[in-house]
């Protein structure tokens, strides 16, 4: 059976990687660890982007840029946050070149006074932005967002999903009480769950991470938790609630309305280029990427079936007309986003090259489609029937008119699809450490899915001995979701009585 990729999911990796590359999304560049993002890459994250942008701004926020160059002192006056952060961070030292005995190297006249990191995140340099801006509770809140691309130095990176580089938007806002600012942070955490489901349509579990799994300098981390189709999850955005911890290693101070000065709470919340490695791992097939229609660069893709004949004028002229049409409608919001493909290459080549970029709909048009006024489509979603390829004929003023209907049909599709997954394989019956241990076992890649267990809630010490044991079997805690039974069983770790659930599993 022919199949658009060479490697099928039943190597995982193999195959997500190979999506990366043959459905034309990134490429690995000359410097280790970072990524060429590609047109149609590209064009992903800009839908990504632009519907995730309005979301944050009907919330109230705005757009900002701060420095990618970040002192060393402002990362060292928050100690947990260094801490965290400095084995990945890098660092500029020297501000020149110089040719010494016909070699590049920094000049050692030109080092610093104070070494710049470089971002990898913004809580430091936008707090000293705070410190100067808040005076006064009437200053209250300060919602910002930024767009804007970070560094963390990784040692084992994957496209999209670990890279030295990448992009994240990153919001940060300051707030008169603690109150006003764990409000926000659960509600950008049910901004991004709503996003991820609605947009994506990949079903997250949203939840509370343990205290170990916490953002450096957070009072509380959140997450929105996927799970791809090998069964490991995937954090595809988190939320923080920082206290007044960072406001008081910079000094953001604020009179409060009786006089007096009080420190600001404040909060950090991201989601990055990450999330196209989900959809990746959510929505594929072995075939190629399947995209949902709503972050589709291109929705529609019409391919002329060309042969060198005098008829390619009539049937190019149809497509045209075809396409025009299609720009008219109105799907997610915005305008169909339709192309006509008329790259000189052959009719199946571009037809499979398609497939593999997970265009949602690929319409082939040839002479006798034009003569009769007909379109010939293919759903990305339902491409095959067994082995062979799903072809629709329909008339072509009734596909135009229904093309908006099949676009969130096969949205809803991807969505159902994916979130059967994750409930189904969501086990609720383990009972104790060593059951989890013999569940997982110790095939890192056979598909195990997540497990719902209770646990006491151990802090400390004592939690710092259940990550290590977790550690060993290449497990965490991803996160305890907020919608809790009204019962626990005992904790599967102390044996204590349990006080939540949690969600346990493999993770990228």
């Amino acid at each position: 059976m022919q199949r658009a990729l060479s490697v099928s999911r039943d190597r995982f990796a193999d195959w997500y990687q190979a999506v990366v590359r043959d459905a034309d999304m990134a490429e690995t560049s000359p410097v280790r660890g970072a990524m060429v993002i590609k047109p149609w890459g590209w064009g992903v994250w800009e839908q990504i982007q632009a519907e995730l942008d309005r979301r944050i701004k009907a919330t109230g926020h705005e757009n900002a840029y701060f420095p990618l160059f970040i002192p060393v002192s402002f990362i060292a006056k928050e100690a947990e946050h260094v801490e965290g952060f400095a084995k990945e961070m890098a660092v500029v030292t020297h501000h020149r070149l110089k040719n010494i005995d016909g070699k590049l190297v920094p000049d050692p006249d030109a080092k610093l006074e104070e070494p710049l990191v470089v971002r990898p995140t913004s809580e430091t340099i936008i707090g000293d932005a705070f410190s100067r801006w808040i005076k006064s509770y009437r200053d209250l809140p300060l919602l910002l967002n930024q767009w804007a691309n970070v560094v963390r130095w990784e040692m084992r990176p994957r496209l999209f999903l670990r890279t030295t580089e990448f992009l994240w938007q990153e919001g940060h806002t300051a707030h008169a009480s603690a109150e006003e600012a764990q409000e926000e942070t659960a509600r950008m955490l049910e901004v991004y769950r709503a996003f991820a489901e609605d947009v994506l349509a990949m079903p997250v579990i949203a939840g509370e991470k343990p205290e170990n799994e916490r953002f450096p300098g957070a009072v509380n981390t959140y997450s929105i938790e996927a799970m791809m189709q090998d069964g490991k999850a995937l954090q595809a955005g988190t939320s923080h609630f920082l206290g007044t911890h960072f406001a008081e290693a910079q000094n953001i101070k604020f009179q409060n309305d009786a006089g007096g000065m009080d420190f600001c709470n404040t909060t950090s919340w991201g989601v990055s280029t990450r999330l196209i490695g989900g959809v990746i791992m959510t929505h594929g097939d072995d075939d190629g990427l399947r995209l949902p229609p709503a972050i589709a660069p291109r929705q529609v893709v019409v391919v002329p079936m060309l042969r060198d004949k005098p008829e390619d004028a009539e049937v190019l002229a149809y497509c045209e007309n075809l396409v025009k049409a299609l720009t008219h409608l109105t799907a997610f919001g915005q305008p169909v986003r339709a192309l006509l493909d008329i790259k000189k290459t052959k009719s199946a080549e571009k037809r499979w090259n398609w497939v593999r970029r997970g265009a949602p709909l690929i319409v082939e048009v040839g002479p006798r489609d034009a003569q009769a006024n007909n379109v010939t489509y293919m759903r990305r979603d339902q491409l095959r029937d067994g082995d062979k390829i799903k072809s629709v004929v329909k008339p072509r003023v009734d596909f135009v008119e229904g093309v908006v209907q099949l676009l969130t049909e096969i949205q809803a599709g991807l969505y159902a699809d994916a979130k059967a997954r994750l409930d189904n394989n969501i086990k609720r019956d383990i009972a104790g450490f060593a059951e989890l241990a013999a569940h997982f076992g110790e095939d890192e890649d056979s598909f195990k899915g997540w497990v719902r267990v209770a646990w006491s809630r151990p802090s400390g010490t004592a939690l710092e001995g259940i990550g290590q044991k977790l550690k060993a079997l290449k497990l965490t805690i991803r996160n305890a979701p907020a919608d809790q039974p009204a019962e626990f069983a005992a904790c599967i770790f102390t044996g204590k009585p349990g006080v939540e659930e949690i969600r346990i599993g493999r993770a990228y």
